[in-house]
């Protein structure tokens, strides 16, 4: 917690800064809200709000489909989000799915930025998710055909529970936050359409609706990201918590993670004044490798960077196609604690068809 608040203060200080430097960060930040995150919102309402309302047990559904797992683990790997990938994970650890199934579901997995690129480019997302998934469950047949179903299989009994927060200190904010966010979703729609709310308001120059909404939103949320005791993967896969405070909390890491991302970019040209863009362009050939090195980064903020410069126009789609099958996103988290060796050989054994299939894309 406390390296979340640091790391919050240090981006709210850049926004309070004078000058031009300021404006670029406050630029970016409300184009953060305004462009990204109200539709990362949206679309985790969907997803969260079906699987809030389902009572599906893996247990039982995965004991009547022993034969086809690799194929299960995959698809549940390329559900948006790290929920689906962490089920299929603690599963591995307790001895009931083969080490194939870890590698499908971290191969077709790609976390949180899942839902960022779902909110900019729906087809795009929904291109990754099929890939990844076909992606996957081959990879995962392959690796059981070479190693075994059993390949380092613990007797582990891991039963993983979660701690029990009903209420936190943030959670009292979730009301302003969602009076925020309902506005900043029909002005989002509005500026994704090329569509100048302030003029179409009639509101005078100088002040802007807009800014504000997107100004006090971003704010927002990385206040209560900073200041949230739970961890990111807990906000969105713990099922015992109600349906507005997994989004929120869900919304708001991404948010500031893709406010890092559009800020790296930004900053960078301020200082340097020289086009990334250009930069990606002149290195083509290793900008997938380098997106998929990125992958191997636990946790799902720097693929969210990644993802962020996608959208930016900043890296082709290969090295996104690259990134999103290598990274295993929250899932390789407890991977680690309870299965080091497996978790390490299955993101290893990610990197080569990510490579296959970004540079085929290429």
């Amino acid at each position: 917690l406390l390296k979340k608040s640091f790391f919050g203060l240090l981006i709210l200080s850049l926004a309070f800064q004078s000058g031009s430097f300021g404006e670029v960060v406050r630029e970016s930040m409300i184009d953060a809200y305004l462009q990204v995150s109200v539709f990362v919102g949206f679309t985790l309402i969907l997803f969260i709000g079906l699987d809030s309302l389902t009572n599906f047990n893996v247990n039982t559904f995965l004991i009547k489909t022993k034969k086809i797992h690799v194929p299960i683990a995959s698809l549940l790997g390329a559900i948006p989000g790290c929920g689906g990938a962490i089920i299929v994970v603690t599963q591995y650890i307790q001895g009931k799915i083969s080490f194939g199934s870890l590698v499908a579901v971290l191969t077709a997995t790609m976390g949180d930025a899942a839902f960022l690129l779902l909110a900019a480019e729906p087809v795009t997302g929904l291109f990754i998710f099929g890939l990844g998934a076909i992606v996957g469950a081959i990879s995962g047949y392959i690796v059981d055909k070479f190693h075994g179903e059993s390949y380092l299989q613990g007797d582990s009994t891991l039963k993983v529970e979660f701690e029990k927060i009903s209420k936190t200190f943030v959670s009292k904010f979730n009301i302003f936050w969602t009076l925020i966010f309902l506005p900043g979703f029909v002005i989002g729609l509005f500026v994704a359409f090329q569509v100048d709310v302030d003029q179409l308001l009639g509101i005078p120059n100088g002040v802007s609706l807009a800014g504000t909404l997107g100004a006090v939103g971003a704010i927002l949320c990385i206040f209560m990201w900073s200041l949230n005791p739970l961890s990111d993967f807990q906000c969105s896969t713990d099922r015992s918590r109600n349906l507005l405070s997994r989004v929120v909390d869900t919304t708001n890491f991404v948010t500031t993670w893709v406010i890092c991302g559009f800020l790296t970019f930004e900053i960078f040209i301020y200082f340097t004044d020289y086009n990334l863009k250009t930069f990606f362009e002149i290195w083509l050939p290793f900008v997938p490798f380098m997106a998929i090195l990125f992958g191997f980064l636990p946790g799902c903020g720097p693929q969210i960077v990644v993802t962020t410069f996608y959208i930016n126009g900043s890296i082709p789609l290969s090295a996104e196609i690259g990134n999103a099958i290598s990274n295993d996103g929250d899932a390789l988290f407890p991977a680690i604690a309870m299965a080091p060796k497996a978790a390490v050989i299955a993101t290893l054994y990610s990197a080569v068809p990510a490579i296959i299939v970004a540079y085929g894309y290429m």
